[in-house]
């Protein structure tokens, strides 16, 4: 016997389309509704940066949901379609036309948007932003050999961009108004790798440098600088961090503080209403604090959560967090959210671009980064898990077998 119930999913997004996914896969037989603003089925959005951005891959290579299998798992999608309202007490979302859905079960999973840069000249044709496909294809398209690209911001995004446009044959300019790449997310040390690794690769890194405006006859030509210094320029991305698609949920009435606020099991303040992904705030029970996680996994298994939870299913969520950048020919990957280490540990060399430094707290891993060492970030994260007592000596010294600390 089917069931006779509708649950929505407000966002076509990565945390979107594994709710879906897990509700069919959970045995749910009701009425699955996906809605997205954007024209693409649910993507998977790091080759935005990269892969596709190279043109290496297609648009629907990126699906990891084609339309087919959306079909035989009979999910309704909804393409261009924004959701301007949702009424609780009717339990119905309102979509922009004024077309009203009804819903026994809603999933938000909207995500965030693109911060702009508030300058003279941003609207300029020439100046990109990199949060979907499409800003993707444009600036894909935009790319000419030999072009001169400026990259506003030095964060993973900036820093992705870089790195691929160079490897498209532009010439890249990154100005940082910090004093260091990455600083919100990276130590000192790691930024100085980073600054080293790039400049070696030519792109051209300007560090504590604001950008006054842009200027160009009807498309971009110049960056110019405090100071009045001038770079000639033909594309601009802007990367300088994100705003969170809240405003749905709290015109709604649900609790907000840096995102939706949910539990450990994505349920935010309505029993009725989960949500997950980059505009969920959650608890971690391994780091013992609320976090609000922008990264492919946790969008992922956080979306996986909460289709459970729309079934009354969801065991806790609370996972490690890990991210990964490749750029140029390094692999980046990080765990954890370190905060107030005591001491860091740095096994390999930083010279040969193949390394993994751990941030070490009152005895145990509080978080890692490596870079062309996935194997022993998996150990370290394994240690990190068990909350195993190691010392940094341990951890720097090569013949230790990292393998071996797990027996503690």
């Amino acid at each position: 016997m089917s069931d006779g119930r509708t649950f929505v999913i407000i966002g076509a997004s990565q945390a979107g389309g594994w709710v879906a996914q897990t509700l069919r896969n959970e045995g749910f037989e009701g009425n699955v509704i996906l809605i997205g603003e954007e024209p693409y089925l649910p993507y998977e959005r790091p080759p935005l940066s990269k892969a596709a951005l190279l043109g290496e891959v297609t648009v629907d290579s990126t699906y990891f949901w084609q339309q087919e299998a959306l079909d035989e798992a009979n999910i309704e999608v909804r393409l261009n379609t924004r959701v301007t309202a949702i009424d609780r007490d009717a339990k119905e979302i309102e979509i922009e036309g004024g077309d009203r859905i009804a819903y026994d079960k809603l999933a938000i999973t909207t995500g965030a948007r693109v911060r702009k840069l508030p300058i003279e000249g941003a609207d300029l044709p020439g100046v990109f932003y990199l949060r979907t496909m499409g800003d993707t294809l444009a600036i894909r398209n935009a790319v000419k050999d030999g072009a001169t690209a400026m990259i506003v911001g030095g964060g993973w995004i900036g820093l992705e961009c870089a790195a691929t446009l160079t490897k498209l044959g532009c010439k890249s300019v990154v100005v940082e108004a910090a004093d260091r790449l990455c600083g919100r997310a990276v130590t000192p040390e790691i930024s100085d790798w980073m600054l080293k690794f790039h400049t070696g690769h030519g792109v051209d890194v300007r560090l504590s440098t604001g950008l006054e405006k842009f200027e160009g006859n009807g498309q971009l030509e110049r960056a110019v600088l405090p100071g009045g210094d001038t770079i000639d320029c033909s594309i601009a991305v802007v990367g300088i961090g994100v705003i969170v698609n809240v405003e749905l949920a709290q015109d709604a009435g649900l609790k907000i503080d840096n995102g939706i606020v949910v539990d450990d099991r994505a349920c935010t303040s309505d029993p009725d209403i989960v949500a997950a992904g980059d505009v969920a705030n959650h608890p971690n029970g391994l780091l013992e604090r609320r976090i609000r996680l922008e990264s492919y996994e946790n969008a992922q298994n956080q979306g996986i959560t909460a289709g459970k939870a729309m079934l009354d299913k969801a065991e806790p969520y609370s996972e490690i967090p890990w991210f990964w950048s490749d750029q140029f020919d390094a692999n980046l990957q990080m765990i954890g959210l370190p905060q107030d280490w005591d001491e860091t540990a740095t096994r390999g060399d930083q010279d040969s671009n193949e390394f993994v430094t751990f941030y070490l707290k009152n005895g145990m891993i509080d978080g890692a980064i490596s870079v062309n060492n996935p194997r022993d970030l998996r150990v370290g994260k394994r240690l990190m898990q068990g909350k195993k007592q190691v010392s940094a000596a341990e951890l720097i010294d090569p013949k230790t077998k990292l393998q071996a600390l797990l027996k503690r």
